[in-house]
């Protein structure tokens, strides 16, 4: 019994002998073909630099304005006689819109003519009897002053019956009629609107960190739900030269074409300023892997060709109303960044 137990002892630690070895072996060449491994060389890809243009778009959302637009009103009280105009329609300027009753005004119009014809009859008389000393230098004077005097009553007359003609202050498109023939206009009374939509306004807002990069004459793209699937280029016009002190933000206003009538004054509209960035490179400055500013963040800055950089403030560019950043002094300028990129 016990030369069986002692058999098998001595056959596994012979198994375990040749396992051993075996693996041992397989170790050894392993080891001796890693220290004789040389790994290939690594593939490098390589571009020449070149400048490129890029482009920064700047979206919005604005509203409509016609470019002259204005609801007609009377300026005088008195009772419609006529209407001469179709709502909805192009009209001219100067064209008729209308008629209030003068009939008065045209009576006491032809009494004031009257008078001034009679005065006019009696200054011609003084003064050719004046160049014979017929009559006094007083008298002439006082025959003078009632012909203007007259003149200017049948002026006044005049101007009552214009101002009771109301007309087109200027051409453009017609509304919806708010008046009826025979009604009693008081003074101020809403008669119809009146658009001139061709070109049109689209006013929005904008942050003032972004004023560096427009100005007058700047393409803008502009849809609308008026318009579905569509662009307008239009460009900026005017720039507010103040910031809105509660936002921060700056008016722009735009204008582009609108032959068609589509974009109607008062809606909505979604300009997008294109800001072509122009023909620069881009430098890396250092970053979280560099040891001078580890576990800062990388940064990228746009330089021009000429080495400046393109986002430069000038004085001109500062509006009432911002909120200007307070920058360090030359000398403290390096601890301040470091501060504010990292340790």
């Amino acid at each position: 019994m016990k030369k069986r137990i002692l058999l098998t002892l001595l056959g596994l630690l012979l198994v375990a002998g040749i396992l051993a070895g075996i693996k041992g072996l397989q170790i050894f060449t392993m080891v001796g073909k890693g220290k004789s491994f040389t790994p290939p060389p690594e593939t490098v890809t390589t571009t020449t630099a070149r400048p490129e243009s890029w482009e920064i778009t700047l979206r919005a959302v604005g509203s409509l304005e016609a470019a002259q637009g204005v609801t007609v009103s009377a300026e005088l009280p008195g009772k419609v006689a006529r209407l001469a105009f179709t709502p909805g329609t192009w009209i001219e300027a100067g064209s008729l819109l209308l008629q209030q009753d003068t009939s008065s005004e045209e009576a006491q119009l032809q009494a004031a003519e009257a008078e001034a014809a009679l005065a006019r009859v009696n200054f011609e008389r003084l003064r050719m009897l004046v160049e014979t000393n017929a009559v006094s230098k007083a008298a002439y004077d006082d025959g003078e002053a009632k012909h203007k005097q007259a003149m200017a009553q049948a002026d006044t007359i005049r101007a009552t019956i214009a101002k009771k003609t109301v007309r087109a202050p200027f051409s453009g498109r017609l509304g919806i009629r708010l008046v009826n023939l025979g009604q009693i206009l008081k003074e101020g009374d809403p008669i119809v609107s009146l658009q001139a939509m061709d070109p049109i306004f689209i006013n929005f807002m904008l942050p003032q960190q972004d004023m560096a990069r427009i100005q007058p004459g700047l393409p803008v793209r502009i849809t609308s739900d008026a318009l579905p699937g569509r662009t307008v280029a239009g460009k900026i016009t005017a720039i507010n030269p103040q910031a809105d002190s509660a936002t921060r933000n700056v008016r722009v206003q735009a204008t582009a074409a609108n032959k068609e009538e589509r974009l109607h004054p008062g809606g909505t509209a979604a300009p997008r300023h294109v800001c072509h960035g122009g023909r620069g490179a881009a430098r890396q400055e250092p970053g979280a892997g560099h040891p001078r500013n580890r576990g800062a963040s990388c940064a990228l800055r746009r330089f021009s060709l000429r080495g400046r950089r393109t986002e430069k403030r000038k004085n001109r560019r500062l509006r009432p109303g911002g909120a200007p950043a307070v920058c360090p002094p030359r000398g403290k300028a390096r601890r301040f960044r470091r501060r504010c990129l990292g340790p």
